[in-house]
Parts: structure tokens; C-alpha cells; sequence
């Protein structure tokens, strides 16, 4: 399949390098009102595709099967209406992929699954946590024993590093809020994921309670705000953002009436050797454990041999670190679900169908974000089987989200 690639940041090349070990793709197209040279040139030396640079999504949209949005999320709603009118103009595609989040908060995330309806075109929403294989397999390894002993009752899900790429990530306006809506939207994911019983729809636990917290624990200091200032010209003096977040979402079963819970925590001010993904759970007799800071390969480089190194982030994403004890991961992009996110969606989009995670999840997702941003704002937990609650938190818009989060934060 020819797929088009809308954006050219960091996560475009991270699935660039996944699609690198994917049968079926081939880059055909990049739009991109920045980096799309870079992120072509990178394209050819992989050999994954032409990668020709298209002036608008309307004209690659002719040429291309599948577009994929990995676009900042303050332009997705705009590059959706494009795609839509040029489908309703003729163009053609079997499909179109979203990367979380799938929108800022709840009316956008439900503006983009109307789009896609409007289009009739199938979509996949990528949410790769979903498809590590450490993730997967303990679940596949874990079947017959949770289906003698009932499903898990408590999953606990962090993700953690010192802190975003891009600019606009740290700006709560353009990137939706802080590390809850960046970050969060993964942790809350798999905790819903992990829990669900086997051969059941990500979608089948309700839930019924979110509590949350959240902190600016590091970047709201004196000093890390002036770097963060110097670095990305973002001021958290005036607009800043949460860097911490924690929270519990109850679920119910449907079909059983019993209670479990997911745990998320995550952070921008993790300082060890880089990016870490922490998941476990606990059922009646069994338990899982991941942990990606725990590699096969570590290497260590003393301070004489530190100056030789140009770039951190060529041991492990979002480290902070270019010497001492440092954990690699030979293969990231595989590791964290990208590889088998596309896999899935190639076979989608060839049998006419969404993928495994619809955008219509995305959106269910976005709800609970809002849910626990609510939840920590007026420091109440909120019943999400109230509809007055649930109206609530659909029209609802973050303080920090807004511009406002001084208010809070401080």
C-alpha cells in the first residue's frame, strides 16, 4: 500500500524506522510545511519508498492508498477536513490513520470520528502501547490461566522521561495540556487494555470512577523554567503545564458486575537513563511485570570517552545521560508496538475494515483524559455513570489546556 504521511517531526520518522521492518508499505508521500527533505532523504536511504514532497494533502491524497496524520494535534481537525473534501472530491484511500491523541479534548476527538464517518473511508487509530509484544504475549501467555482464575483486578501503567522534542508539545494550547494529555492517553489505554478479558473489544469494561492528580513538580522551578525558555521559548511563568499525573479509573464487567482498577502515572521530569514504561498487574493467583529500562544490553561510557559522543538518543529515547550506565534497546521501534500497529492496519485496510482500535476508541480514550483532568481540578472523583457528569466532561476544556494553568499549578 502507498501511504502518504501528513507531518515530518519526530513520530514521523520513529514510524518511518518501524515501517523499515513492515512487508506491504511503501512511503510514497510526505506533506509537510517543515522537514519534509529531511524526512525524505531518510525515507530513500532506508529504501521504504519514493517519499515524493507533496505542496498540500489534497494533491498527495491523489496519489497515495492510506494517509497517516502524525501532524502536530492543534492541526489535525484541519488537515481531517481537508482529507474529507478531497474524498467527497474523488480522491480514493483505503484507509486513514490517526496518532493519539485523536484530539485535544472531547469535541475534537468527536469532530474528527464525524469526519472519518463523513468519508466512509476505514480508520485506524494508533495507539502503540496497545501493541507491544511484551504486552501482547502476556496476555496470549496468561489466557487459559485468566480464564480459570477471572481477569486481572488491578493494572498499574507509567510512562516517564524528562521531557517532550518540540515545542509545541510543551505549550498546553497547541498540544491539548501537559503530560496528562501527551503521555496519559497511552497509560490510560493499556490499564483499560490489560484489564479486559480475553476475546472481549477494548471497549467492553465500563468505567464508572476517575480520580486524579496533577503537579508541576520540576519545570515550574525558577531555574528549569529559564532553560525551558532558552530551549523551546515556551515561558511557564505565565502558560505552563503539568509535568506530573497520577490517577485510578474504576471499571465494571458488563457481564459479571465485578470491579477492577487501572492506575496511571506519568511525568516529564524522569531522570535515569531515558524514556521507561512500567506496566504490571495482579489477578487471583498470577501477575505480569514490564519494565522497558530492562534490556539485554547495557553499556557504560566514563568522561573521558563522553565528548565523543554526538547524540544521547542514539542509546535510547529521550535519555538524558551520554555517559555512565546506559540501558539500549537494540530495536525501540519494535519494542514499543510500532511495527505491529502497522502490520495490523495493512491487513485492516486490505479486508475493508477499521482496525483494531477504531478512531471511535481514540475518542472514548480522550473522554476519560478529560474525565481525570476534571477529577483533578476540583479534587472530587467523578461518576461516570451520571449523565450530567458525562455531559460534563464532554464539553469540558482543561484549565491548563486553556492558558490558565498558573491558577492551579502554583
Amino acid at each position: 500500500m502507498k501511504l502518504g504521511i501528513i507531518g515530518a517531526g519526530f513520530i514521523a520518522k520513529f514510524q518511518a524506522i518501524a515501517l523499515s521492518e513492515v512487508r506491504g508499505w511503501e512511503i510514497a508521500g510526505i506533506c509537510s510545511p517543515e522537514g519534509a527533505e529531511q524526512l525524505a532523504d531518510f525515507v530513500k536511504s532506508k529504501e521504504l519508498g519514493p517519499a515524493a514532497i507533496y505542496p498540500s494533502v489534497t494533491e498527495m491524497a491523489k496519489n497515495v492508498d492510506v494517509l497517516a496524520i502524525f501532524s502536530p494535534n492543534f492541526t489535525r481537525i484541519a488537515v481531517m477536513e481537508e482529507i474529507r473534501d478531497a474524498v467527497k472530491s474523488g480522491c480514493e484511500l483505503q484507509g486513514i490513520i490517526c496518532e493519539k491523541p485523536l484530539g485535544r479534548n472531547y469535541a475534537e476527538a468527536d469532530r474528527m470520528v464525524k469526519l472519518l464517518e463523513e468519508t466512509g473511508v476505514p480508520g485506524a487509530y494508533f495507539e502503540n502501547q496497545l501493541f507491544m509484544k511484551p504486552l501482547v504475549i502476556q496476555m496470549e501467555q496468561l489466557e487459559v490461566v485468566r480464564k480459570a482464575m477471572g481477569p486481572l483486578s488491578l493494572v498499574r501503567s507509567a510512562e516517564e522521561h524528562g521531557g517532550p522534542h518540540n515545542s509545541w508539545f510543551w505549550d498546553p494550547v497547541k498540544q491539548g495540556g501537559g503530560v496528562l494529555n501527551d503521555m496519559g492517553c497511552h497509560s490510560i489505554a493499556v490499564g483499560w487494555y490489560a484489564l479486559t478479558p480475553p476475546e472481549k473489544s477494548p471497549d467492553f469494561l465500563q468505567p464508572e470512577k476517575v480520580t486524579a492528580e496533577i503537579g508541576l513538580l520540576k519545570w515550574g522551578r525558577p531555574e528549569w523554567r529559564e532553560k525551558l525558555l532558552e530551549s523551546h521559548g515556551i515561558d511557564y511563568s505565565r502558560t505552563p503545564a503539568e509535568d506530573f499525573a497520577t490517577g485510578m479509573i474504576t471499571y465494571r464487567n458488563p457481564e459479571t458486575n465485578q470491579l477492577s482498577k487501572a492506575q496511571f502515572t506519568n511525568s516529564w521530569m524522569f531522570e535515569k537513563q531515558g524514556l521507561r514504561i512500567l506496566m504490571d498487574g495482579t489477578g487471583p493467583g498470577y501477575a505480569f511485570e514490564i519494565n522497558t529500562l530492562a534490556s539485554p544490553l547495557t553499556v557504560f561510557i566514563g568522561d573521558i570517552a563522553a565528548t565523543a559522543i554526538a547524540d544521547q538518543e542514539m542509546a535510547l529515547e529521550k535519555a538524558t545521560s551520554s555517559r555512565g550506565l546506559l540501558t539500549v534497546q537494540p530495536n525501540e521501534a519494535d519494542l514499543y508496538g510500532y511495527t505491529d500497529e502497522f502490520k495490523e492496519a495493512l491487513q485492516a485496510f486490505r479486508g475493508g475494515r477499521d482496525g483494531k482500535l477504531p478512531w471511535s476508541y481514540g475518542r472514548d480514550v480522550i473522554r476519560l483524559v478529560m474525565a481525570a483532568y476534571l477529577a483533578a481540578e476540583g479534587g472530587r472523583t467523578l461518576d461516570l455513570t451520571d449523565p450530567r457528569v458525562i455531559r460534563e466532561v464532554e464539553s469540558y476544556i482543561p484549565i491548563v489546556a486553556r492558558g490558565e494553568g498558573a491558577d492551579i499549578l502554583y
